[in-house]
């Protein structure tokens, strides 16, 4: 409460020119205290005139008052300094060079707080005032500060320019119209400023809606960021899994390899000594016999000699043929061991290699049975014709039932008789044949935008919206406007951000629920990637938009 009190003292003995304590002060007729100097220094100002007035109340003295010095209040001033209250308030700032400063204050200048745009003068808080005590004033246009206040006035006329020119786009005063903006479209300037006002409001709506939009896209790719890393970090998991499991497998080979091995050597090792020990007794027999021959050829007794010979037994036949097979008996199996090793690398070097910098550049989805190249999409290309009993009315087909285009001033419904699979709703058609397994084809479009889609062959073909590609849960589309992709599927749209093309490659895997879209240019690049599960078989969809728009089956082969 003191230092209210303080501060009420203080706007009591300032001077409202110079806003600081009084020096020399003197009193008007009408009750204002200035000091002499600024008040002097003010009706100077105003001798040109001869009219001098109160800054404050704006009375008029006529002729210039004779002021002397307010000895009382000047007593009070001085006992006021002594106190140490002479400094200035701590709310009111003194203008930089960078601020716009009161056109009012003498000597040293306060911030303005305000400027109007009738008197053209910027005020400070205090001098500020009398815009709101005195009526005339009241109603002024008051705005921030601003040191462009002189290019409000007239360089012809000067006259404040209140009023706007819409034929030469600029301000004008109300004198302009009458000689170098006659016959203009004049307006107040109140009225061009609301009507750009409006303009302005609906430009910030869109912008705040675009960036509602931006920030929704944002949420959507750190969601992306988010799906990505967690579809990694899955993949890596589960392929170590995978890959500790084949290699606990192989372990598990390896050791049934080693085992047989084993148990085989063993058996030949068996064989082997049966024989050997074999060999050994005929061996051990063929030398007694031997040892009974030679004993007998040393009998020189002719009669004994015979006599003893008949009683010898006949040499046995040998009963065991020897095969040798020196370091082939196991050959069998390393060449087993070496052809699975072989169709092992074979096929981790086909589905895992990367592409050849001479190959198409394409972007891999998961699935590792999805080709790498345009080569290797190629491979499954098929033939497609478009069924004209689907077509809708204002469609013309041509080139062998594969281009289909919007031609509805050549084409009326006496010449396209009703058939209960005919499209009444939108410019589209499906193809003749069914598409499952893996099926590749290409589609060139132009105009102004195209569907390519796949669907059941039971998709509705009323004339209500849900009959559209991808407005139902029968059909999904990819959607090509104005430069810009997006992947339609049961009414939801999800924005694309891959490269633009009018040649777009569709790779469909009906069995493992994959649907691939690829911009085809130079190079071949992966627009979005679809993973569902496939309930029937699908049939490919084109939907041409208005127009001269046309949309084509690319031969293949």
């Amino acid at each position: 409460m003191a230092q209210k009190g303080v501060q009420l003292d203080r706007e009591t003995f300032s001077c409202s020119i110079c806003l600081d304590l009084l020096k020399d002060p003197v009193a008007t007729s009408c009750g204002h205290s200035y000091c002499m100097k600024c008040i002097k220094t003010h009706w100077d100002e105003e001798d040109r005139k001869g009219i001098y007035s109160c800054p404050q109340c704006t009375q008029t003295f006529t002729p210039r008052p004779v002021l002397l010095k307010n000895t009382m209040l000047a007593v009070l001033v001085d006992e006021m300094k002594k106190t140490g209250l002479q400094a200035a308030p701590a709310d009111l700032c003194y203008a930089g060079a960078e601020d716009v400063a009161c056109d009012v204050c003498i000597g040293r200048k306060l911030k303005a707080f305000k400027s109007c745009l009738n008197c053209l003068v910027s005020y400070c808080e205090q001098h500020l005032q009398h815009h709101y005590d005195a009526a005339p004033l009241s109603k002024h246009k008051l705005v921030e500060p601003s040191k462009k206040l002189q290019e409000n006035v007239c360089s012809q006329h000067d006259e404040v320019m209140k009023m706007f020119c819409r034929t030469d786009r600029k301000s004008i005063c109300y004198l302009c119209p009458v000689d170098e903006h006659k016959g203009h479209d004049t307006v107040s300037a109140a009225a061009e400023w609301m009507e750009k006002q409006k303009e302005l409001e609906v430009s910030r709506q869109n912008i705040q809606q675009r960036i509602q939009d931006r920030e929704e896209d944002v949420k959507l790719l750190q969601q992306e960021v988010q799906n990505i890393n967690r579809s990694a970090d899955k993949t890596v998991e589960d392929s170590e899994k995978i890959f500790t499991e084949l290699i606990r497998l192989m372990q598990k080979r390896s050791s049934k390899v080693k085992r047989q091995v084993r148990s085989q050597q063993k058996t030949e090792m068996s064989r082997v000594k049966e024989l050997q020990e074999k060999l050994q007794q005929e061996i051990r027999e063929l030398k007694r016999e031997d040892a009974e021959l030679k004993n007998l050829s040393h009998i020189e007794d002719h009669n004994q000699f015979l006599h003893s010979y008949p009683s010898l037994s006949a040499l046995s036949e040998s009963t065991s043929s020897i095969q040798i097979r020196p370091l082939r008996y196991f050959e069998d199996v390393t060449a087993a061991v070496s052809e699975v090793r072989d169709k092992l690398q074979d096929f981790l070097g086909e589905e895992w290699t990367k592409p050849s910098l001479t190959e198409v550049d394409v972007l891999l989805s998961d699935s590792q049975s999805e080709p790498r190249t345009r080569a290797g999409f190629l491979k499954y290309s098929c033939e497609i014709t478009l069924d004209p009993n689907t077509a809708c009315k204002d469609l013309v087909l041509s080139e062998g039932n594969r281009k289909a285009t919007y031609m509805s001033n050549q084409q009326s419904k006496s010449k396209c008789p009703s058939h209960p699979d005919r499209f009444n709703a939108f410019l589209q058609v499906l193809s003749r044949e069914s598409l499952t397994g893996r099926c590749y084809w290409e589609v060139e479009w132009s105009g102004l935008s195209a569907y390519i889609a796949v669907s059941y062959k039971n998709i509705s073909r009323g004339v209500l919206d849900d009959s559209g590609f991808g407005y139902n849960d029968k059909s999904w589309a990819l959607t090509c406007f104005n430069n810009s992709h997006s992947f339609l599927h049961n009414n939801v749209h999800t924005r694309i951000s891959g490269p633009w093309s009018s040649r777009v490659g569709v790779y469909l895997d009906h069995r493992a629920g994959i649907l691939s879209f690829f911009s085809i240019s130079e190079t071949m690049t992966l627009i979005h990637r679809f993973q569902t599960t496939f309930t029937q078989p699908l049939y490919a969809g084109l939907l041409v938009g208005y127009g001269d728009g046309t949309s084509e089956f690319c031969k293949l082969k």
